[in-house]
Parts: C-alpha cells; sequence; structure tokens
C-alpha cells in the first residue's frame, strides 16, 4: 500500500485534455466542462473536505486514491441528473449524488471493524483498504445510469458512448424511452476500470474479503456484499432522504431493509384492516389475476397515517415522494417507462367504468397462495397515452437553426433546488462538519444545532408494544377527529415515545414549568395521521391544520398572553445558532405528562418586547375569537 502512495500522481487522461470553452455553445446543447471546473462549487468543495477528513491520509496520499476516481467521475457524469423524476433530478445531480453518498458512506464506515470475525491486528491492517473499497463501491453503484438509461449525442448527432471517454464537444441528452429501469445495476461493469487505475484494483486485490465484496457491489448483487453491501445501500437511501426531503439521519440508522418490511407490513394491515377491493366504485383498490391495483392517493394517504401511528416518522409528506419509496424498495411496480403511477380503467362486469391512477403490486408480495382473495369479475385495462415529444433542457432555448435532431431532445429536467443554503447546513451537521460563512451561506431560518435536546433518541418500540399499537390504531381511527381526540393522540404519542419531547426538532418541550406545543407542526403531523381531517376541514375552508387548532382552543387547555393572545413565542438557543418557535402554553402540563419533566434548558419564553414584535405572526396562528 505504502508503494501505491509513493507512485507520482498521473494525471488522468480526461484531465490531460479537458475541454476548454470558447464560445457558447449552440442553442439547446450543453457545453462538457473539466472537473476543476464542475467541482468549484462550494458544496461540492466541502464534500470533498468531509470525504478527506474521514481517510486519515496525507493530501497526496488522497489524491492518489480518492481525489482523482472523483475527478474522473465528474468528467463522465458532466450535468447529467441522477433520475429523471425522483431524487437529484436536476442538472448535475448525479455528481451530487455520488459525491454524497460516498461521504455518507464513510461516516457509516467509522462505527465497523471490518473485515469482521478477525483479530484485531488484521483489521488495523486493512483498515485503509476497506475504507477505499468503501469510497469506490458507493461511488460506482449508479455509474452504469449513463450506460444505459441516457440517449447522448453531439451537436452532429454522432452518439456518446461512456466508455468513449469524457465527452469532448458540446452534446444533448434524453431519457431512453425503453430503458429497463434496474438494468443499470448490471451496466456498471462496463465502466469501472475508467476510474479506477490498475495499481487500486492490484492493491484491493490483495484482500480476497474485501475483493469479493466490492466485485458483488459492483455488480449490483448488494445481498452478497455483507458489510459492504450494507453501508452501501444506506449510505444510499441517506442522500436520497436528503434530496427529497425526509430525514438522512434516520436513514443512516436503519437496518438494512428495514424501511422495506415496514412498507410491506403496512400494505398487509391496511389491505386486511382497511381497505375495500373489488366493490363497485367505491373501492380503495382492484385485484386481478397477475396484479393488485391500489387507487394512489388513497394508499398514500392511508400508509403514512398507519406508520406515523406506529411511531415510524421520516415518512415523506409529499405523495409523489412516498410512491418514489415504495417503486425503490421493490414494492411498487414500474410503468414501461420507469415511473410508479400507472392511468388505467376499471370497468365492471354490470357495465360500470372509471379512470384512476394506481399504483401496481404484485400480489404475491402481499399474500400467501392460500390466503389470496378473489380476483375482480371485470377488467383493468392501462390507458394508452399519447407519447410526448421531449422539450429542451436547460439552457431552454429553441434549437439553433439547421439542428434537426429532435429524437434526442435534452431531458426535461427541474433546475437544482433554490433550498440548498439549508439543505447544505442540515447535510453537514449531520456529517459533523461544520459550514464556513464563506461557503455556506446563514439561511433564512437556521435549524437549531442537536445540542438543543436533553432526551435521548427514542428506544426501539419492543413487537409486542407495535402489535397492541396495530389494534389500538384500528380503534383510534373510527374515533372522529376533534380537538379532545387530538389532546389524547398527543397524550398517549408522549406516553409511548412516538413523539419525543425537547429534542432538537421536538414538536412538544417543557417551557416554564409547563408544556409548551410548536405551531403549527403538532397540528400537522396530527392532520398525517389522521387523513379525514381534510375532509372535515373543507366546508370551514381551511386547512386541517387549522381546523384542528381552533377546536384544540375551544377546550381552554391553554394559558393566554396578558395581550389576550393564544401563542406565545420562544427562543431557542444553540451552540451556534438561534431562532424562535410560536405555540401554545398549556395551563396544567399534567394533561400530557404523567409526571412532569424539567424544563428544556435551551428554550426560554420571549421577552414583551420580542411578543409585541411578533404579534402579528401570532394572529395568524391563533387570536382569542
Amino acid at each position: 500500500m505504502l508503494s501505491l502512495f509513493q507512485r507520482k500522481r498521473v494525471p488522468s487522461a480526461a484531465g490531460a485534455a479537458a475541454p476548454t470553452p470558447s464560445s457558447e455553445p449552440p442553442k439547446g446543447l450543453l457545453r462538457p466542462q473539466p472537473a476543476a471546473a464542475l467541482l468549484a462549487t462550494p458544496r461540492r468543495q466541502k464534500l470533498l473536505e468531509h470525504i478527506w477528513q474521514r481517510t486519515s491520509l496525507s493530501r497526496r496520499q488522497f489524491a492518489t486514491l480518492y481525489l482523482t476516481p472523483l475527478e474522473r467521475y465528474a468528467e463522465l457524469v458532466q450535468q447529467f441528473p441522477a433520475s429523471e423524476a425522483h431524487h437529484h433530478a436536476y442538472p448535475g445531480g448525479m455528481l451530487d449524488h455520488g459525491l454524497e453518498i460516498v461521504a455518507y458512506a464513510l461516516k457509516l464506515r467509522q462505527s465497523h471493524l471490518l473485515p469482521a470475525g478477525t483479530t484485531p491486528e488484521a483489521q488495523a491492517a486493512q483498515a485503509e483498504a476497506w475504507t477505499a473499497g468503501t469510497a469506490y463501491a458507493a461511488l460506482l453503484h449508479d455509474i452504469g445510469k449513463i450506460a444505459v438509461d441516457l440517449h447522448v449525442e453531439y451537436d452532429d448527432g454522432t452518439v456518446w458512448h461512456p466508455w468513449h471517454g469524457p465527452l469532448r464537444r458540446p452534446y444533448r441528452f434524453r431519457y431512453r424511452k425503453d430503458r429497463e429501469y434496474r438494468l443499470h445495476s448490471a451496466a456498471t461493469g462496463l465502466l469501472y476500470a475508467r476510474l479506477l487505475d490498475r495499481d487500486i484494483f492490484d492493491w484491493l486485490s490483495d484482500y480476497p474479503d474485501l475483493w469479493a465484496a466490492l466485485l458483488y457491489v459492483l455488480a449490483g448483487q448488494h445481498e452478497h456484499a455483507g458489510k459492504l453491501g450494507e453501508l452501501v445501500v444506506q449510505a444510499d437511501q441517506a442522500s436520497v432522504a436528503q434530496e427529497l426531503g425526509g430525514d438522512p439521519g434516520k436513514a443512516l440508522a436503519a437496518p438494512r431493509h428495514a424501511l422495506q418490511r415496514k412498507l410491506l407490513d403496512g400494505l398487509r394491515y391496511l389491505l386486511k384492516e382497511e381497505f375495500k377491493l373489488n366493490q363497485p366504485q367505491a373501492s380503495d383498490g382492484w385485484l386481478t389475476q397477475d396484479a393488485l391495483w391500489l387507487v394512489s392517493k388513497t394508499v398514500s394517504d392511508k400508509l403514512r397515517a398507519h406508520l406515523l401511528a406506529q411511531g415510524i416518522d421520516g415518512i415523506p409528506s409529499s405523495n409523489t415522494a412516498v410512491f418514489n419509496v415504495l417503486q425503490d424498495n421493490g414494492i411498487a411496480l414500474a410503468t414501461p417507462d420507469g415511473k410508479a403511477i400507472w392511468k388505467a380503467t376499471v370497468t365492471s362486469d354490470a357495465g360500470w367504468s372509471h379512470s384512476f391512477t394506481f399504483l401496481k403490486l404484485s400480489p404475491a408480495a402481499i399474500w400467501d397462495p392460500a390466503d389470496r382473495p378473489a380476483s375482480f369479475a371485470g377488467r383493468v385495462l392501462v390507458d394508452q397515452e399519447e407519447q410526448e415529444e421531449p422539450v429542451p433542457q436547460a439552457p431552454v432555448e429553441p434549437e439553433a437553426p439547421g439542428v434537426e435532431h429532435a429524437a434526442a431532445a435534452p431531458a426535461v429536467l427541474p433546475a437544482a433546488p433554490m433550498t440548498a443554503d439549508k439543505d447544505v447546513a442540515a447535510l453537514f451537521d449531520l456529517l459533523d462538519v461544520t459550514p464556513t460563512p464563506s461557503t455556506l451561506p446563514i439561511a433564512s431560518e437556521p435549524e437549531v444545532g442537536t445540542d438543543v435536546g436533553v432526551e435521548a433518541d427514542p428506544v426501539p418500540m419492543p413487537s409486542t408494544a407495535l402489535s397492541a399499537t396495530v389494534s389500538h390504531t384500528a380503534a383510534q381511527e373510527r374515533t372522529e377527529p376533534s380537538g379532545t381526540h387530538f389532546m389524547a393522540w398527543l397524550r398517549q404519542c408522549i406516553q409511548m415515545r412516538k413523539l419525543i419531547i425537547n429534542d432538537a426538532k421536538a414538536l412538544v418541550h417543557t417551557v416554564d414549568g409547563t408544556a409548551y406545543l410548536v405551531s403549527p407542526g403538532v397540528f400537522q403531523r396530527y392532520v398525517q395521521e389522521h387523513p379525514r381531517v381534510a375532509t372535515l376541514a373543507r366546508p370551514d375552508k381551511l386547512e386541517g391544520w387549522q381546523w384542528v387548532q381552533k377546536r384544540f382552543e375551544k377546550l381552554g387547555l391553554h394559558r393566554k398572553q396578558p395581550s389576550g393572545l393564544n401563542i406565545w413565542t420562544c427562543e431557542v438557543t444553540g451552540p451556534r445558532k438561534s431562532r424562535r418557535l410560536h405555540g401554545y402554553l398549556l395551563t396544567d402540563p399534567q394533561t400530557l405528562f404523567q409526571e412532569v419533566p424539567p424544563n428544556n434548558p435551551h428554550l426560554r419564553l420571549a421577552d414583551e418586547t420580542a411578543r409585541r414584535e411578533d404579534s402579528d405572526l401570532a394572529d395568524r396562528h391563533g387570536r382569542q375569537e
């Protein structure tokens, strides 16, 4: 290994002849950029810094083992997205996802002594090889997408393939309509020799356990790759969760396949206890001979509510994100163009017909053959839609006259998220890297550091408690939402530790000797678990959380300010950040707590000046009627 470190770093072929922009590319085309330019953004520089910090190598050694492959990866993926319409679906998303997953994987690697089952001396001797192998496995796990999912061509119509080497001239790309959803895992083998040197392969192949695990990951067979496969899967889930607005910390902590199991268990429970199948008109889904068709919005709302009721948070609040999670975990079957949502028309044998948007599942994933219900007597026919013409990607301008390659028009992609500053701060908080003002602008509402909390992470609920909760939830759902029901739900969530108090992102704190309910967050959480609230709120032309909030206020359980306002402002202070919360103070803390916890030392009621400054905001949260 030391001899490898001492070799003079040879610039990659891609870097030696990197294209230099001399003029604006023709309209509708993208100009390839060198690695230095692609990696120069503050966010990507901080990710590279984090990756280096996790390796314990000198800068020279890091350049040989890590920076060179990362630069080659950047020049190969250029401005390609990581997906067409799911995570990192924006120009440059593939590069961002690659750097993020390496950073997450190396953070996870630090918690494991590898290879497992060997002596401490052997683990110490192999430590750097396993660290590098983890980074390579994470970086390359999706590289096959650019070989099989994308059609890329130069301005003269010449098709580019990634085994040709980095792009040299202005290019356009589009997603292939006929692509096979999971083929990219098998295509990784076409490309990894373009990113890793022969000397790196020689080095890693000296460690049989690592070498076998790495080859399995690069072949897309994570289930045979042992701990290395688990690290890559968890790091991938964390990067996806961060981009989709979920909780990457929970993705890092979750056991392998835990989410998939929870989703399947939730669907099986709902199909057994709540969903109605094969009903005329008022049905949640239809079971045909070869597929289970579930109405997409119904399954998303009820599955999210059920999982939250079990204390499983971190579930995306967006239906689209839930659909993609189901698809990514192999539960929802993809359409021919790789999407999760199907459009189909149900026709009963009595002549009734209606069109819906569906999730399509395999019946075998839900029922054993002996337990499978009877199939629908009618038909479910997939709607045949006209093929849409692709629209050019950014820069979104018409092609120059004479350029007639419409079949290869670039894919339609959203721009990079505009909330990047806040997302970056959350990412580096998780990775234990302190952002600096020069690279990470302060978000308008920074998150409070994790030091705010005074309680530990929630203890996993025993399986017996989960079983009891399932039966309780079924009875609870039959209770009409109301202010009283909201308080009973909140009390039970706290007692069963489904809602953690006094944590950095908690919805309930103890302040001034009583309970403090964060508004509107605590009411929004209730609505997520009880989708029926939206229906009840519609006649009043209110959002669901506002409907619940008004019914809570009518109970008269909260303490009012001397000015008559219902809402109190709290100052939250952390080691580096501060912000304000708005919420309700209960008159009697034992309305929620059997034993009142100590006050959260990081929260204090704002003074009268601050209260007056916030009076307009407090008004919107609930002035006394």
